[in-house]
């Protein structure tokens, strides 16, 4: 079952993400707990897939998101705007002096080296993304008007606040309507669904944003945990994975989902911090394919990566219909992405293809 989509001259975007965008600070080699200085990133797990696809493939993208209007919010705007994303589509919630009543998120964030994990530490409580509700945002005009190949989303968003998943819902239904091509990675994360009903109302929101969903993107956590599926024996480790166990998971989701045109999924085996086993599976008629697969691979910061490997994987099925491509796209891209420090891609289109058809790391002059 093909995917049906608009052909870019019909459309003024071809991809357009819902999500947060938050303030990454970044101690570097060190410790939050210990450090002295930062550095200031961007950062949002749907808004990173936009941004590497303007910035590696060449896309022309925007994002739906809120700021409060204050130096923080206008600072995320400038690294947004660096990164090529329009930002015509923001909206701006007058600042109350102290946060009280809106803010915008942060996000400190650790590398991890060896054997000591990444970690991050958002402080996101009360943001103005957060506090988007049903009718803020015109999706007739964006989808209707303006035009989109390609709309992504994902389940960090959705699980903001309960009026954050209404605002998700809406928007898929609105892309559906008008025949914009969805995307969603229910990227699960227990601490945000935890104030707003837990794993119940995982469930229940994922199940029907996933009514509307052509691409889902998520590993086997994800499925379980959002959509209900559980199949014995599933580990998080890629040496240890049963694959044909998450197979039976992905032939469960996409039969009780018929809609799901492709799906798809990042495979790693955690060694250290700093050294992982890297690979990507993807489902698309009937058939599984596999990426190449990238063994003991070394990590600057890992954060990211899956995104970037869902922005790889958008533009293989896009630009050339084939899973079996895409999934080497989207394995080449988030490989890459891992390669540098900060949430989002510093990679070109030249460099995925090298990686992607077999190249190695020599020293290129």
């Amino acid at each position: 079952m093909p995917l049906d989509i608009k052909s870019a001259d019909s459309c003024q975007y071809d991809c357009i993400s819902l999500g947060e965008v938050m303030l990454r600070l970044d101690p570097g080699e060190g410790r939050v707990r210990t450090a002295r200085e930062f550095r200031a990133w961007e950062g949002g797990g749907e808004y990173n897939v936009s941004r590497g696809l303007r910035r590696c493939f060449g896309w022309r993208t925007g994002v739906v998101t809120a700021f409060a209007d204050n130096d923080v919010g206008r600072l995320i705007e400038d690294f947004i705007l660096q990164g090529g994303v329009d930002t015509r589509f923001i909206q701006w919630k007058p600042y109350d002096g102290i946060g009280r009543e809106v803010r915008n998120g942060l996000n400190f964030t650790e590398r991890g080296f060896g054997i000591r994990g990444a970690v991050g530490v958002p402080d996101r409580a009360n943001t103005a993304a957060s506090q988007l509700k049903p009718g803020d945002v015109d999706w007739g005009y964006i989808f209707g008007q303006c035009g989109s190949r390609w709309f992504h989303t994902g389940g960090i968003f959705a699980a903001l606040s309960e009026s954050a998943a209404e605002v998700t819902i809406e928007a898929v239904k609105a892309a559906k309507k008008h025949g914009t091509v969805v995307s969603y990675d229910l990227n699960y994360r227990p601490s945000l669904w935890k104030s707003i009903g837990g794993h119940a109302k995982a469930q229940e929101v994922n199940r029907e944003i996933a009514k509307y969903v052509d691409v889902m993107i998520g590993n086997e956590e994800d499925f379980t945990a959002c959509l209900g599926f559980e199949v014995e024996g599933v580990d998080e480790n890629l040496k240890d994975l049963p694959i044909e166990a998450f197979k039976a998971m992905i032939a469960q989701a996409t039969k009780a989902f018929p809609n799901f045109k492709a799906t798809a999924t990042t495979l790693r085996g955690v060694k250290t911090a700093t050294v992982n086993d890297w690979g990507a599976m993807a489902w698309m008629d009937g058939e599984f394919h596999f990426s190449r697969e990238y063994p003991a691979l070394e990590i600057m910061d890992r954060v990211g990566g899956g995104d970037s490997f869902a922005s790889g994987f958008i533009y293989g099925l896009v630009t050339t219909g084939s899973a079996a491509e895409a999934v080497e796209y989207g394995a080449a891209h988030g490989a890459l992405a891992m390669t540098t420090p900060g949430d989002t891609s510093m990679a070109n289109l030249k460099e995925v293809e090298k990686i992607r058809s077999g190249g190695g790391a020599r020293v290129v002059r």
